[in-house]
């Protein structure tokens, strides 16, 4: 049978008809699997996008197998209802091929837009990501893992709805029956490490590509692309970038989903959590497709040239205790690293009594109930020590334009202590593993994380030069609780 007898033709315009009822218009982009084109459904008449996929037998097995399994993979995502998902109206075989007929979203996928204008804005990226987790969600209820997170399956309309498409396709073709030795179905730079490695995609694997997703959003750069494949893929397992030009909620979410082993990752619920208040949107459940983005920029600001960390004061003048202190167990413990120990409290109600220095990293003493760290503890950090802070930030941005004692200052909402403490953990372990902490001396080390208690994150500071408490520590001490003879962290600019 001939191209001229299984492709019908709309007689006046000369123009092909799919499956007897869809005219297409105009091809709108095309990429590894098919072409997308704009089309006009002959029976509703309204516009849709339909996508050609081309599934041809030198992708593996038996043409009519895939044809049958891309037909019962997207007819399962196209029963996800959730106003970020592009609605799948058909999927029909025409001329040998598969063709599968969406919502015609016209907007700009988030790849175009960060190619055009650059790095967007923390909260323009917050508010995608926290779309993006809902239409995620979603699925992952439904038993449907999406399998290529991708900033170009990600659509971004002009009023800050975000559309997230091709559920379903990567699916149908990452089957070991169907597919060819060697064959590579998605995205090397947004697949999950454990895809990597050869486990079958999970919820937390969709996860990890929206964090990589994230990553080029707010940086403008694909965090583990590569010249070739093989050094993409070994980037993926073996690196762990953070972001340079955002710090707080959105920086820890990035982190925290960007974390190797998909049991340590941030959950769904952590994500969005984080999400909603870098977005501003101080809300536990959002309701996705309503956040209007900020304008974008047409003159992106350049990434400034930051530390890759910073300490922004390491320990510690003391903070008093309205009640007593925590003396259960350790409130965080989601890593496997055998270095990592569990993360503790500080402040009221806290594991430890802390307080802030901007100039010491050493002190001599032992992370333990009702401890003390403060300028009474302080170590010389050319000589003997017992625990060195290498690492510091603040979880949430202070507003201190009105003082930070005053009335008008604006104080967010403390996160949550699962929040607060996968966020500061996530971060404490890329430090750790990064030249921060010189990687000839880490076997004989440990690290934790130390993060406020709600009653201190709400503790009114006692006069406007004083900062609130918002800030985690990282800090590390030897397996033995021995003697650190001389400060092991190094600053990296």
């Amino acid at each position: 049978m001939t191209d001229e007898q299984t492709r019908p033709y709309d007689p006046a315009a000369g123009a092909r008809v799919v499956a007897g009822r869809y005219l297409l218009l105009a091809e709108l982009g095309r990429g590894g699997m098919g072409v997308v084109w704009r089309a006009q459904d002959q029976v509703i008449g309204r516009p849709v996008a339909i996508k050609e996929l081309r599934l041809s037998p030198e992708r593996g097995g038996d043409g009519a197998a895939i044809s049958e399994r891309v037909l019962r993979e997207v007819r399962a995502g196209g029963r996800l209802n959730d106003p970020a998902v592009v609605t799948v109206f058909d999927v029909v075989t025409d001329g040998g091929a598969t063709w599968i007929v969406m919502e015609l979203v016209e907007a700009p996928t988030l790849a175009d837009l960060v190619r055009q204008y650059g790095p967007m804005p923390a909260p323009q990226v917050a508010v995608i990501g926290e779309q993006v987790l809902s239409a995620l969600q979603a699925a992952h209820a439904a038993g449907i893992v999406h399998r290529d997170v991708k900033p170009a399956n990600i659509m971004v309309a002009p009023d800050g709805r975000v559309k997230l498409t091709d559920f379903g396709i990567a699916h149908a073709v990452d089957d070991p029956r169907l597919t060819a030795t060697g064959t590579l179905v998605g995205s090397p730079a947004f697949m999950a490490p454990e895809r990597v490695e050869g486990r079958e995609a999970m919820p937390e694997s969709d996860l990890w590509s929206l964090g990589a997703t994230l990553f080029f959003a707010v940086e403008g750069i694909v965090a583990f692309e590569r010249p070739t494949t093989a050094a993409t893929l070994h980037a993926v397992m073996t690196e762990a970038p953070y972001p340079t030009r955002v710090q707080g909620p959105l920086a820890a979410v990035v982190a925290g989903l960007l974390v190797a082993q998909p049991e340590a990752r941030l959950t769904a619920g952590q994500a969005r959590a984080l999400l909603a208040t870098a977005s501003g949107n101080d809300r536990r459940t959002p309701p996705p497709g309503t956040v209007a983005l900020p304008a974008m920029a047409q003159s992106p600001q350049r990434p400034r040239n930051t530390r890759r960390w910073v300490v922004a004061g390491a320990v510690l003048a003391v903070v008093a205790l309205v009640g007593g202190f925590f003396l259960g167990l350790p409130v965080w413990s989601p890593s496997e690293d055998a270095q990592q120990l569990d993360t503790v409290t500080y402040g009221t109600d806290g594991y430890l009594k802390l307080s802030i220095s901007t100039t010491d990293l050493c002190y001599n003493v032992v992370v333990q109930p009702g401890v003390v760290i403060s300028s009474d503890s302080t170590g010389d950090c050319d000589k003997n020590h017992t625990l060195e802070v290498y690492d510091s930030h603040n979880l949430l941005p202070v507003d201190s334009s009105s003082g930070f004692g005053s009335e008008d200052a604006k104080v967010a909402a403390y996160p949550g202590l699962d929040e607060a403490s996968a966020a500061a953990e996530a971060r404490c372990r890329l430090s750790f593993h990064s030249d921060v902490v010189p990687e000839q001396q880490r076997g004989s080390l440990t690290y934790r994380a130390i993060v406020p208690t709600q009653k201190e994150w709400e503790l009114k500071p006692q006069d406007e030069t004083t900062d609130p408490s918002r800030g985690f520590y990282c800090v590390l001490t030897r397996q033995d609780n021995g003697q650190i003879p001389a400060q092991i962290t190094t600053q990296v600019e």
